[in-house]
């Protein structure tokens, strides 16, 4: 098991960009792919974006794909989440997941998928 804290959220105009950080201890962080999700009031919780455990491979959602980029540095055990352009319907809180495997390629886009989870940042996005 890994424990995961999230940060960097905040109150942001659109057009403007946060870059959250998802810290992990515990277990080899480096043995664990990573994701993104989001959840907006009265909305269940989304994919947003996930990384391999090398970090090799990423996957964005579309709504975000070419604004978001997630990206991983396993010496910090640190997991981000740069968000550029910004637009209101990005807001909600922001979660980290994570999921032991020995297959250095793959990642996860399901909820289901993902086993550790952080408490989550607010991200809020002024028109």
């Amino acid at each position: 098991q890994v424990q995961l804290v999230e940060s960097g959220g905040g109150l942001v105009q659109a057009g403007g960009s946060l870059r959250l950080s998802c810290a992990a201890s515990g277990r080899a962080f480096s043995s664990y792919a990573t994701g993104w999700f989001r959840q907006a009031p009265g909305k269940e919780r989304e994919f947003v974006a996930a990384i391999s455990r090398s970090g090799g491979t990423t996957y964005h959602a579309d709504s975000v794909k070419g604004r978001f980029t997630i990206s991983r540095d396993n010496a910090k055990n640190t997991v981000y989440l740069q968000m550029n352009s910004l637009k209101p319907e990005d807001a909600g809180v922001y979660y980290c997941a994570a999921r032991l495997t020995y297959n250095s390629g793959i990642y996860y886009y399901t909820i289901s998928g993902y086993d550790d989870w952080g408490q989550g940042t607010q991200v809020t996005v002024s028109s």
